[in-house]
């Protein structure tokens, strides 16, 4: 019996060990790895997981992570380092000292579309039947009598009704000879663009250069003809209602050059008045 025992006990050492060596055998074949190397390829299995996944060129498949919006600029808003015309200066008003009409004059760097001939017309009319220019006519009225430019007016009320009425209709033609009349045949602008900056000599320059240089409709410089023939065919007309007792050619260049010579010292007026009413005023008027 202990014969057989032994045999027996034998036969199973030899098939467990046998099972053994298969199942070892069958693990090595099918590229099984050791408890501590299948346990290192799990932690590195996690880890290739939570990284993102890449493009075949080495980029991330993965959308890129919002960025934070940014404000579009404001085109209305200059850059703070821009520079911006000061457009304070050199602003015309409609009235001078709130009497005078100061119609024709532009503030500086103000641009305006260019003048029809109504516009020109109006233009005219407005300086010729302003309430302040039957004022104005008066004072120049009362200067000739008191000068006796004309003699055969005489005194008295009769002879400042004389001369008030032909310093009246001398300013009207010339008003619609300069402004509205020659400058619609020669396309220029009758208005008085404002210089506004730089010194007094400077200016006053300018100013009265504006009576001999002007622009044309599309903005160019050009010869003021609308200033020289318009205020010469106005002192020329003159002549169908002036006595002609005298020298008509001596009177129609005086008349010429006193036309011409006021619309200079309007014109530096002008250019000035902006100064004179903010330094003076403080820019009531």
């Amino acid at each position: 019996m202990k014969a057989i025992r032994s045999f027996c006990m034998a036969i199973a050492l030899a098939g467990t060990f046998a099972t053994s060596s298969a199942q070892a055998q069958r693990s090595t074949s099918a590229g099984e790895r050791p408890p501590g190397e299948a346990e290192w390829d799990r932690v590195s299995l996690l880890t290739e997981a939570q990284q993102p996944n890449a493009t075949a060129d080495g980029q991330s498949s993965l959308p890129d992570a919002p960025k934070p919006a940014t404000k579009p600029a404001d085109a209305s808003t200059p850059p703070a380092d821009a520079s911006t015309p000061n457009d304070q200066y050199g602003k015309q008003p409609k009235r001078i000292l709130g009497i005078v009409p100061n119609y024709r004059a532009v503030s500086a760097n103000e641009k305006l579309p260019p003048l029809n001939f109504k516009g020109e017309m109006w233009l005219a009319t407005q300086d010729t039947f302003d309430y302040s220019d039957f004022i104005f006519v008066g004072a120049l009225a009362g200067v000739d009598m008191a000068s006796k430019s004309e003699r055969a007016f005489g005194q008295g009320a009769e002879g400042y009704g004389k001369y008030y009425w032909h310093v009246f209709v001398d300013g009207g033609i010339e008003n619609y000879m300069t402004e509205a009349i020659v400058p619609a045949a020669t396309r220029e602008d009758p208005r008085y663009y404002t210089l506004g900056k730089g010194g007094f000599v400077k200016r006053t320059s300018y100013a009265v250069s504006r009576l001999f240089i002007t622009r044309t409709s599309s903005g160019k410089s050009t010869v003021n003809l609308s200033e020289i023939v318009g205020a010469g065919a106005a002192a020329g007309i003159g002549n169908a209602y002036y006595p002609s007792e005298y020298n008509p050619w001596v009177k129609t260049y005086q008349r010429w050059g006193t036309q011409v010579g006021l619309d200079g010292i309007f014109n530096v007026l002008k250019e000035f008045w902006p100064d004179v009413d903010k330094a003076v005023f403080h820019g009531k008027y």
